[in-house]
């Protein structure tokens, strides 16, 4: 069975989101293999959005990813990365589709910023270096 790595972010912690977000991994037949609740920190983000470290909009991703705890885990499934990232939508909010994740709970503000709930690997191997990062 294939494993993903996934985050519901600050925002939908503090929205109270963690229960919609769960129920719709269960109701897609997904195991739950880890859960936990945890803060942030930004060497711990700095390893995990390494290739972003140096571009000039990463200072705002700490900000919102250290804005309050996160929940992470591991989902277990037949194509459960793929799946995965189709149930969470476009990063952006505006672009994701009703139904999805981010399409039916994420925001984009008008001074640009974007809160988007989730997260998720993007293939076999950043989800095995996340994996590994998150919970070792």
């Amino acid at each position: 069975m294939e494993k993903t790595f996934f985050i519901i972010k600050p925002d939908g912690v503090r929205r109270s989101l963690i229960g919609h977000v769960i129920a719709r991994v269960e109701i897609r037949g997904f195991t739950l293999e880890k859960l936990e609740m945890r803060d942030v920190s930004r060497e711990m983000l700095d390893r995990h959005y390494a290739d972003l470290v140096d571009k000039p909009f990463y200072p705002e991703i700490v900000s919102y990813m250290t804005s309050g705890p996160v929940v992470i885990g591991v989902l277990k499934g037949s194509d459960v990365i793929h799946s995965w990232r189709k149930m969470m939508g476009a990063t952006n909010p505006s672009d994701a589709l009703p139904g999805t994740i981010r399409g039916d709970f994420a925001h984009a503000s008008d001074d640009g910023s974007v809160e988007n709930i989730v997260h998720g690997s993007d293939s076999t191997e950043s989800a095995a270096r996340e994996i590994a990062l998150w919970f070792d």
